[in-house]
């Protein structure tokens, strides 16, 4: 009698767990983000999100976990995101090849210097790092894209030495490991407070901040309203641990398709991310 309640009881309770824990099936829209170095699934910043934009749409949106960025990239480049939360260069390359709609975006942009050791006179402008040891998060890392981008000549692309955090890519300007180093703006004020270590030897114009898109599964008029309840003061409240993480708690700002225009185009040396036919008429329309 004992066993044949236990396995009762066993099943009961696998069949309630199942419940709770059922996959994303074909008929539920997906949320992501990129996998961080913080570790975990991060399912406490963003699962709310996903929740909120739910009760946004009435349509069952789950969040979704990818563990690596082969595996995020690769399930971005097939359209298995309806929608996400990541960088302008990515976001980019979806509003032109994916047909997604920018929602809503971090405050500000994201601008990137490449600096050098002040003493080091051989290091003045971007040329003079060709072929040459260079620090930089690995790619698809914006700053390192930043860099890259400079290059017109794949031959003549600095030798990039990966570092885990900006903080280890100034220290090896700083110790000499390598001449330069790629890095936000904010970071280098912080790193080189009293600015007698480094040099700018070159700044980014900046481009959009992190962003959300999402895809054509939804209709016009679904998206307009994830874009608009972004945007309003009771997102901080649903959203807290998200905002907390990115924005502080400050709001997040409107985001249109024109200020993500060719922004794709730092994605040019990405293995998978085609940019060779994208225009500016492609990222405009999504034709």
């Amino acid at each position: 009698m004992t066993s044949k309640l236990s396995t009762k009881s066993f099943l009961a309770a696998a069949g309630l767990c199942a419940l709770f824990t059922l996959p994303a099936t074909a008929a539920d829209y997906v949320f992501t983000a990129p996998p961080r170095d913080a570790g975990g699934d991060e399912s406490d910043v963003y699962q709310p999100v996903a929740d909120y934009l739910s009760k946004v749409t009435g349509k069952r949106i789950v969040y979704q976990y990818a563990d690596n960025w082969l595996t995020y990239q690769d399930k971005m480049r097939k359209g298995e995101y309806d929608i996400m939360f990541d960088g302008p260069h990515f976001l980019s390359w979806r509003i032109a090849k994916l047909q997604h709609e920018p929602l809503a975006k971090l405050p500000g942009k994201l601008i990137f210097a490449t600096i050098a050791k002040k003493e080091n006179e051989k290091v003045n402008s971007m040329r003079d790092l060709a072929g040459r040891p260079v620090c930089g998060l690995a790619p698809p890392n914006l700053a390192t894209l930043t860099l890259g981008a400079q290059f017109d000549n794949p031959a003549r692309q600095p030798l990039i030495l990966e570092v885990k955090s900006f903080k280890d890519a100034y220290d090896g300007v700083l110790s000499g490991k390598c001449l330069a180093a790629s890095l936000p703006v904010g970071a280098l004020k912080k790193l080189d407070e009293q600015k007698q270590a480094m040099k700018v030897i070159y700044q980014s114009d900046g481009v959009p901040n992190q962003g959300f898109s999402a895809g054509a599964r939804f209709t016009a008029d679904e998206r307009a309203k994830m874009a608009a309840a972004l945007l309003l003061p009771e997102a901080q409240t649903k959203m807290a641990k998200f905002f907390d993480t990115w924005n502080k708690g400050k709001e997040l700002a409107p985001a249109n398709r024109g200020e993500y225009e060719n922004v794709v185009l730092l994605l040019k040396d990405t293995y998978g991310f085609d940019v060779t036919r994208v225009s500016a008429i492609d990222t405009k329309t999504g034709k």
